[in-house]
């Protein structure tokens, strides 16, 4: 079984060739202007689009924690928008992420991945604003993805 590789780098701009999958965590407000949204959205247009366009319509589609969106954005680049949690406000009831949605979300990426034989590349998901910790969301890439064989690579963002 391979592992997740660690890099300090952009998620946005993924390493190596093949189809690469940039996956993110999204709220499931419809709101997109803070955290890794940025980058992708100053590198292309389409993700938020089709993000925005997804939380619109949501009575009629399957825009819901643990959804995955896939956006194809270059020929061998696909953004994966995957809904991980609730709200974006911290308070009484704790912190945004919704561990069991990234779980899910991850598992459905997982089969387009193999699908298209695609590495998997994303910033530490569900730990930046939605408050979570990388020790909670690791063993979920490993177990739905690492495990499977797909090629993760784990981005650090230099500050």
């Amino acid at each position: 079984m391979s592992e997740i590789t660690y890099v300090r780098g952009d998620a946005t701009v993924p390493s190596g060739g093949g189809v690469r999958l940039i996956a993110h965590v999204c709220n499931d407000i419809g709101g997109w202007g803070r955290g890794f949204v940025l980058g992708l959205s100053r590198r292309w247009p389409e993700p938020e689009e089709a993000y925005r366009a997804w939380h619109r319509d949501r009575g009629t589609n399957d825009f819901a924690l643990g959804a995955v969106q896939l956006v194809r954005v270059e020929p061998d680049v696909w953004v994966a928008n995957m809904i991980g949690q609730r709200g974006i406000r911290r308070g009484g009831r704790g912190v945004p992420v919704r561990y069991e949605a990234i779980d899910t979300a991850l598992g459905a990426l997982a089969d387009k991945a193999v699908e298209l034989d695609a590495s998997v590349h994303m910033p530490r998901i569900g730990c930046g604003l939605a408050g979570g910790t990388w020790s909670q969301v690791e063993p979920l890439v490993g177990g739905r993805l690492v495990k499977r064989g797909i090629r993760v690579t784990v981005y650090d963002h230099d500050a």
